[in-house]
C-alpha cells in the first residue's frame, strides 16, 4: 500500500458510514482504517464546550486515534503517507489530534470541524506540520460548527506550518460537499505520488 486514509465518522453515526467514502475516493493503493467511537460519540458534550466536561471520553478518544496511526505505521506506511480526516465531531477529533501531535503526515481533512474548547479559547499548540497539506470545509451558517472556529483552526494550523486550504459553502446543510470530496482527492492524489 502506497497510503493510509483514517476516516473518523460523526456523532451518531458509525465507521460503518464513514466507510462509504472510500468508493468516493477511488484509490485502491489506500488502506482505510475506521475506528468506532463506544456509543457512537467521541465525547457527550459539543466541541465548544469547556474541555474538562469531555473528559475522559475525548483523552480516550485521541489516544484511539494515536492507535490507529500506529497500526498504519506498524504496516511499513510513513507518517508522511497517512491522511487523518473526519466529518463533524470526527472532524474535530481528527483536527484536535494533528494540532496535538504535529508532525508531517500526508493531509488532515476536515469536513465541518475544528478544535476543541470553549469559545473564546486562545489555541496554543506546539510543534511543525511540515507542510501537511490540510483542507478545512464547511457550511455557514452550521448548527454544530461555527465558522468562526473552522477559521480560527485554519490559521491556528497554518501558524504551525500547514499547506492549508479553506472553503466556505454558503448556506450548505451538514453533510459533505462534492466539492469537499474533490479537495479530498486532491490531498491523497499528491500523497500518492
Amino acid at each position: 500500500m502506497k497510503g493510509a486514509m483514517i476516516l473518523l465518522h460523526g456523532r451518531g453515526a458509525s465507521a460503518e458510514d464513514i466507510l462509504g467514502l472510500r468508493d468516493e475516493f477511488g484509490f485502491r493503493d489506500v488502506v482505510y482504517f475506521a475506528p468506532e467511537a463506544a456509543g457512537r460519540a467521541w465525547y457527550p458534550y459539543s466541541f465548544l464546550a469547556p474541555i474538562e466536561q469531555n473528559e475522559p471520553w475525548l483523552s480516550q478518544s485521541l489516544a484511539k486515534v494515536g492507535e490507529t496511526v500506529d497500526a498504519a505505521l506498524r504496516q511499513g506506511i510513513a507518517r508522511e503517507n497517512i491522511v487523518i480526516a473526519g466529518f463533524s465531531q470526527g472532524a474535530c477529533l481528527a483536527t484536535e489530534f494533528v494540532a496535538r501531535n504535529a508532525a508531517r503526515y500526508g493531509g488532515l481533512i476536515a469536513f465541518t470541524g475544528g478544535l476543541i474548547g470553549p469559545p473564546g479559547t486562545e489555541f496554543h499548540h506546539d510543534g511543525n506540520l511540515a507542510g501537511t497539506p490540510v483542507f478545512f470545509g464547511a457550511g455557514d451558517p452550521d448548527a454544530h460548527v461555527p465558522w468562526q472556529r473552522v477559521e480560527d483552526s485554519a490559521r491556528v494550523l497554518g501558524n504551525m506550518g500547514a499547506d492549508v486550504t479553506l472553503r466556505r459553502y454558503p448556506g450548505m446543510p451538514h453533510t459533505v460537499a462534492r466539492d469537499e470530496i474533490a479537495a479530498a482527492k486532491a490531498i491523497l492524489a499528491k500523497t500518492l505520488v
